[in-house]
């Protein structure tokens, strides 16, 4: 399940706020050019659709991706122009096999859920602009296959979560481009643009146990920062545009995970926050029930994302929940969502539900 509907339960200031279970070549991220120019030399052009001018998606698993017709059923029905589709998941599973870079395969992570090139093309035929899905750090199966890649305990162990997951180790080259290879085969099927998630350092769990081999003297959002800057280089170079997922309280504070708007916003293409108004604790942003109101919950925090922007190269694009805790989700609910995101300029917006169910109408609201 993509950021489980339950949520992790982050201290921050008091109240709990439930966030979802969602090297350098030269000098340092914070000045990095955009691409090197021997990057630029060996740029492939994209063959899929151009970024649409508002996106308009939707978050679909490698499992719904593997049900015959359940694509083509979204794109009939949704009004979408955008899918945004598992490569890797935090389960640590890569969704295809024969496409899979060999250490994939060697660990077990690689699937048969479906292949990157035939849902590609199937994809861009109908004109959907299509995003790859890849989870960085939260990966209990390569920790488990490659213990020496994972995030330790003192007595040699595997580090885990509140939820028993093991992490791979952020500090670790060999994981940076353990991640970039599976990235690097969906942009060689087709795959217009990569989405890193979990790119950033644990947020439960007794973290004060945790042993990170290799780890360096500099901050948590400086290491995030190189191994996105590193990620996006080589990327680009293959014609892909590059993004990533935060949580919707980092631009408003710094949450202790690595997680920097400012630094991040230099480097990639695009921004996605996790904005889910149920996942925010009573009193945050000065709302007694931020879910009760989400157009308003949604555009405080995409205002604090635009402060924290300011003067870089990304587009602003959040996550919003199309589902509820509480009850069905109503239509309303998404809506004040979307028309808030519109407020602040957003280049457009995905909807996420567990269950991989959307509101019929919330993509096509005016």
């Amino acid at each position: 399940m993509r950021r489980t509907a339950g949520g992790i339960a982050l201290l921050v200031a008091g109240a709990a706020v439930f966030v979802g279970a969602r090297g350098i070549d030269r000098g340092t991220a914070d000045n990095a050019q955009p691409a090197t120019k021997v990057a630029a030399k060996k740029v492939i052009k994209r063959t899929g659709p151009p970024v649409p001018d508002e996106i308009r998606g939707v978050h679909v698993t490698m499992a719904l991706a593997s049900i015959p017709g359940k694509l083509d059923g979204y794109v009939r029905t949704l009004g979408l122009n955008t899918v945004e589709l598992d490569v890797k998941d935090e389960n640590g599973e890569v969704a295809f096999y024969h496409r899979a870079p060999p250490m994939a395969r060697r660990v077990g992570s690689a699937m048969r859920y479906y292949d990157p090139k035939e849902v590609a093309t199937a994809l861009h035929r109908q004109g959907i602009y299509v995003i790859g899905r890849v989870v960085c750090f939260e990966d209990p199966l390569l920790a488990e296959k490659r213990p020496d890649l994972a995030i330790q305990t003192a007595g040699g162990g595997i580090w885990q979560n509140n939820a028993g997951l093991g992490w791979a180790n952020p500090y670790d080259k060999r994981v940076w481009d353990y991640n970039l290879s599976i990235a690097q085969a969906a942009v060689k099927a087709g795959f217009d643009e990569i989405q890193f998630d979990y790119v950033r350092f644990p947020s439960d769990g007794p973290i004060e146990s945790a042993i990170f081999p290799g780890k360096r003297r500099e901050a948590m959002a400086l290491t995030i920062a190189k191994w996105v800057h590193y990620a996006t280089n080589r990327l680009r170079a293959m014609g892909a545009r590059v993004s990533v997922d935060v949580f919707g309280l980092s631009a408003t504070r710094n949450l202790g995970i690595g997680q920097s708007p400012r630094r991040l916003a230099k480097i990639v293409d695009a921004i996605y926050p996790m904005v889910y108004p149920s996942h925010y604790g009573s009193g945050e942003y000065g709302l007694s029930s931020p879910v009760s109101v989400p157009g308003r919950t949604v555009g405080r925090s995409l205002r604090d994302f635009r402060r924290q922007m300011r003067g870089g190269r990304a587009d602003l694009v959040p996550w919003l929940e199309d589902f509820s805790f509480t009850g069905t989700t109503t239509l309303e609910h998404v809506q004040e969502q979307i028309r808030a995101a519109r407020r602040w300029r957003s280049r457009g917006f995905l909807l996420w539900n567990p269950s991989g169910i959307y509101t019929t109408g919330a993509l096509t609201t005016p």
